[in-house]
């Protein structure tokens, strides 16, 4: 695939830190990779934004936005009151395509779940993905709850007649509990798609050569990982790196 688009069940789901792996796993397969974030919302002109966490994360790579709104809100919303024109479907399918023919591998993280608007007409992530006829992979939580938001977004997909490739949990706790350690069977069920990865929570904190050590280990083959379906961990003797990672913080939609 030369397009991914990576959408979420909701915000703060951990959609930064999954594109951030996959974008790793690329890089260090010497695939030369873009970073697409369509309508970056909640922060600043000089904040950084999550496609630059993305590239911190994962190594050398190509960053754009298309439109960065400064309160916390879906795109839409942020760009009225900001009284900043949106970001259109159109525009992030015709980026994401031009960003293709110079790269290897082109991730386009959407902001919120698949149905935030991006602008008044009521475009979304799903009509860029359709655009761009590119596969679209589902982040969703680990826990109680998740089954729900994460068939919505399934059958959604397929109503839309979209490649759904899978679904990676984007932050898989150190203490799971029963209904996490249950989904990572359910998921698949609900989702009618394979699960194809789960990231250990807090994984966006920790330094880059440690987040990058351990990516393969957190995403199944088909991401370019070696994940084999057991618990995440994260490397010997990694640790936390100051708090600098964001996980989509500010990547809010209503």
């Amino acid at each position: 695939m030369s397009v991914l688009v990576i959408t979420g069940t909701g915000t703060e789901v951990g959609k930064t830190v999954t594109t951030a792996a996959v974008a790793a796993v690329a890089v260090a397969a010497g695939r030369s990779v873009a970073v697409l974030k369509p309508a970056q919302t909640g922060v600043g002109p000089d904040e950084r934004g999550d496609a630059d966490e993305v590239a911190r994360l994962s190594g050398a790579l190509t960053t754009l936005e298309l439109g960065r709104y400064p309160e916390p809100l879906a795109p839409a919303t942020a760009a009225r009151r900001a009284g900043m024109p949106p970001v259109r479907p159109h525009e992030v399918a015709e980026a994401a395509a031009k960003l293709a023919v110079e790269h290897d591998l082109v991730l386009v993280e959407g902001a919120g779940g698949l149905l935030v608007r991006f602008d008044e007409e009521g475009g979304t992530l799903a009509d860029a993905a359709r655009l761009l006829a590119a596969p679209v992979v589902v982040v969703a939580a680990a826990g109680l709850g998740t089954l729900n938001t994460t068939e919505l977004t399934a059958r959604e997909l397929r109503r839309q007649r979209l490649d759904l490739a899978g679904v990676v949990i984007g932050s898989w706790p150190e203490a799971p509990d029963l209904a996490a350690r249950c989904n990572l069977a359910d998921l698949p069920v609900v989702a009618g798609a394979p699960l194809l990865g789960a990231l250990p929570a807090g994984a966006g904190a920790y330094a880059p050569a440690d987040f990058r050590a351990g990516a393969p280990d957190w995403l199944a083959p088909r991401l370019g990982g070696r994940w084999d379906g057991t618990v995440p961990v994260l490397p010997v003797g990694a640790g936390p790196q100051d708090g600098r990672a964001r996980d989509e913080q500010g990547d809010a939609a209503s």
